[in-house]
C-alpha cells in the first residue's frame, strides 16, 4: 500500500521517526484495537489512536453522555449531552481522521458477548470504571490470548499495566479477586480530578502504540503508579502467579465470571 500526499503530511511526525517510519505507520493503519468504555480513560485513548491511524478502533459502551462526564471525557461536548457515548465518540474520532474505521457496539460487556467483542481486534484496552468488568476482561483476554492495557483511576492516583501472553502477570495474577463491598469507592463515589483521565488514558494508547508497532518496553510485568498531587510515577515489579486461577499453570477459571458490583457506601 503506497501512501497518498495527504497521509503523508498528515503522519510525517510519525514518519521520520526512526522507530517509525513508513513500516511502521503502515502497521497502525492495518492494526486494530478494541476500547471498552467510552469515558475517562477511553476518551483520551480513543482521540489519540484515531489520530495516530490506527485503522480500525472499535469502541464498547452502553451509557449516554450526561454532563458531569464533560469534565473528563474529552471526547464529548455539551452539544453530544444525551447523546450515545459510541455515537458521539465515533463522530468526533471520525471528525480527526477520516482514515480511520471506527465500529460501535452500544452494549454492556458480560460474559455472553466479551469473547465475540474481542475475537477481532490485536489489543484491547481496558477503559472501564467497575472492578467486576477488569475481572470479566482479564480472564477473557486471557483465555483467548488476546494483549490489553489495564488501568484505574480516582481523585488524584492513578495506575495502569499492561498483559501480553506469555510474557507475564495478568491482572488476577495481581489482585486475585474483585474487592469485598464498602472496601473501595468508585469514581462516583469519590471523585476524580479530570486531567487524570488523559494522563493514564493516554498512557493506554501509547502502550498499544508500542505493542503494533513492536518497538519500545511495555508495562509487562510492572505496575506503573501515578500520584498527580505529588508529580510521582512509581514502577512496581509484578511476578508472575504460576498458582494464578486463570493464567497460571494448573488454572481453575475456565469459564467467564459475571461479578457483582460492590460498591462503597461513603457516609
Amino acid at each position: 500500500m503506497a501512501f497518498t500526499n495527504e497521509q503523508l503530511e498528515r503522519y510525517s511526525r510519525h514518519i521520520i521517526l526512526q522507530e517509525v517510519g513508513v513500516k511502521g505507520q503502515k502497521k497502525l493503519l492495518n492494526a486494530s484495537v478494541l476500547i471498552i468504555g467510552a469515558g475517562g480513560l477511553g476518551a483520551p485513548a480513543a482521540l489519540y489512536l484515531a489520530a495516530a491511524g490506527v485503522g480500525t478502533i472499535g469502541i464498547v459502551d452502553a451509557d449516554e453522555v450526561d454532563l458531569s462526564n464533560l469534565q473528563r471525557q474529552v471526547i464529548h461536548t455539551t452539544n453530544d449531552v444525551g447523546k450515545a457515548k459510541v455515537k458521539s465518540a465515533a463522530e468526533t474520532m471520525e471528525a480527526i481522521n477520516p482514515d480511520v474505521t471506527v465500529k460501535t457496539y452500544r452494549t454492556f460487556v458480560d460474559s455472553s458477548n466479551i469473547m465475540d467483542l474481542i475475537k477481532d481486534y490485536d489489543f484491547i484496552i481496558d477503559g472501564t470504571d467497575n472492578f467486576p468488568a477488569k475481572f470479566l476482561i482479564n480472564d477473557a483476554c486471557v483465555m483467548a490470548e488476546k494483549p490489553f492495557s489495564h488501568a484505574g483511576i480516582i481523585r488524584f492516583k492513578g495506575q495502569l499495566m499492561t498483559y501480553v501472553p506469555g510474557e507475564g502477570p495478568c491482572y488476577r495474577c495481581v489482585f486475585k479477586n474483585p474487592p469485598p463491598k464498602d472496601a473501595v469507592p468508585t469514581c462516583k463515589q469519590a471523585g476524580v480530578i479530570g486531567a487524570m483521565g488523559g494522563v493514564i488514558g493516554s498512557l493506554q494508547a501509547m502502550e498499544a502504540i508500542k505493542y503494533i508497532i513492536g518497538k519500545g518496553d511495555l508495562l509487562t510485568g510492572k505496575l506503573l503508579t501515578y500520584d498527580a498531587l505529588k508529580m510521582e510515577f512509581h514502577t512496581i515489579k509484578l511476578p508472575k502467579d504460576d498458582h494464578c486461577a486463570v493464567c497460571g499453570d494448573e488454572p481453575t477459571i475456565t469459564e467467564l465470571i459475571d461479578y457483582e458490583q460492590a460498591e462503597c457506601d461513603l457516609k
